[in-house]
């Protein structure tokens, strides 16, 4: 065989051992380069959601707000109760079940201390008037905010009461009623005597708290 052929045998066998060797290497980087994506979408399901919270930190919570107040008697007598307080679209709406009652009309207020400890509750303070208003009607448009007006017993001495009160509020606040006392009086509330309508003695007393019994 001729030097030339020879030569010309020898460079196109180390050009195609070259070509090999590249197109080898190509594959690799494409192999080592592929699992990239694997690695960047491995990293989404680590993330996670904070709740919303309030700025003090607390985390808020959603629908409506109730609170009670369990209502016991003060020193001699029996009148106790329920009564509900749950946020609505137009107020608060207030239902009662009073029972002990002589049969008639009794005053019915928030007073302006969560204090039921006194014999007589006299330790709840006055009706619960945080704006400064006289006393009124429930639907005056001067009141108390803790002007509920009466609740009327009948000739067993149980009294129930359902209706919407759109000056209560229970968001928190300097207006809201949660944290105070209910109070049933002996007499009617005349609704125009100041300061308290002439209820007369205290007859229960409870405070106002979540349904969780938190104030």
């Amino acid at each position: 065989m001729k030097p030339t052929r020879i030569l010309l045998f020898v460079g196109a066998a180390l050009g195609c051992s070259i070509l090999l060797s590249c197109e080898q290497r190509s594959g690799t980087v494409e192999t080592v380069a592929s699992p990239a994506p694997t690695v960047s979408a491995s990293v989404v399901p680590a993330q996670t959601t904070t709740p919303a919270q309030t700025p003090s930190g607390q985390t808020t919570t959603s629908g409506p707000l109730k609170v009670v107040a369990d209502l016991a008697p003060t020193e001699g007598n029996n009148v106790r109760g329920t009564v509900t307080f749950s946020e609505v679209a137009d107020g608060v709406r207030v239902q009662a079940s009073i029972t002990g009652l002589a049969p008639g009309k009794h005053g019915f207020h928030v007073h302006e201390k969560g204090d039921c400890s006194a014999p007589d509750a006299s330790s709840a303070g006055d009706h619960f008037n945080p704006t400064g208003q006289p006393h009124g009607a429930p639907d005056s448009s001067a009141r108390h905010e803790g002007d509920m007006g009466n609740i009327e017993a009948d000739a067993s001495g149980t009294a129930n009461l359902n209706y919407v009160d759109h000056t209560l509020s229970l968001v928190p606040g300097d207006r809201s009623i949660v944290g105070h006392a209910v109070i049933v009086h002996a007499n009617p509330d005349d609704l125009t005597s100041q300061p308290s309508g002439n209820a007369g003695a205290r007859l229960a007393c409870g405070v106002i708290k979540r349904t969780g019994g938190q104030p």
